[in-house]
């Protein structure tokens, strides 16, 4: 998992900033670098300690792979959200609540997710199952990827009509099935790059 390759970083960093000479530069200095990885070009406005906590205040550039016209909108949701009530974060759409016909796009995804994670190999059910039920899918889910799972998927059919929220649902997924062997071989690419894009459709 991605968490698997990060966490060693981050406790090396940790361990620098420990014994560094100048931790306040040296954070800043880090948190900028680590938000550039993801493309994100960031500046440390403020930086405290709150007793056993450091609070950091960022001041957050456009993205270099957002569009113009979506990070617009994310702009004006912040200020027209400024003034209303909090509410509970919605999780979004449930497999439930998705068509069957979506459902099945879902569960023959996953399952062409599986198999090209190990193009060579026969999927073992056995090995398979412990990595699904980590990704805390619903029963009914689980029995379609294995009923998937006997024979070989489309991917490019499977993303034509794909809903954009169905696509969300999949991407999230299929990237943590992707990184589970630490890699991400051209045929998961593929995958994550067309399921992107479905997202980005417009229903």
């Amino acid at each position: 998992m991605l968490t698997e390759i990060v966490r060693p970083l981050v406790r090396t960093q940790i361990r620098l900033l420990a014994n560094s000479n100048s931790t306040r530069q040296t954070l800043v200095q880090t948190i900028s670098r680590w938000l550039g990885y993801l493309g994100v070009e960031a500046i440390v406005n403020q930086l405290e300690s709150n007793c056993d906590q450091i609070q950091v205040t960022l001041q957050v550039k456009k993205p270099q792979t957002c569009d113009s016209t979506d990070w617009q909108k994310i702009i004006d949701n912040i200020g027209n959200e400024a003034n209303l009530p909090s509410t509970p974060s919605n999780s979004g759409l449930t497999y439930d609540q998705i068509s069957p016909k979506q459902q099945v796009k879902l569960q023959r995804l996953l399952a062409y997710m599986i198999q090209v994670e190990q193009p060579e190999s026969e999927t073992d059910w056995d090995r398979v199952l412990p990595i699904i039920e980590n990704l805390e899918l619903e029963p009914e889910l689980i029995v379609g990827i294995r009923s998937a799972l006997r024979i070989p998927q489309s991917l490019d059919l499977l993303v034509e009509e794909l809903e954009p929220d169905v696509a969300a649902i999949a991407l999230e997924k299929a990237v943590a099935i992707a990184l589970l062997d630490r890699r991400v071989n051209p045929e998961e690419d593929r995958a994550l790059s067309l399921l992107l894009e479905a997202m980005k459709r417009s229903v």
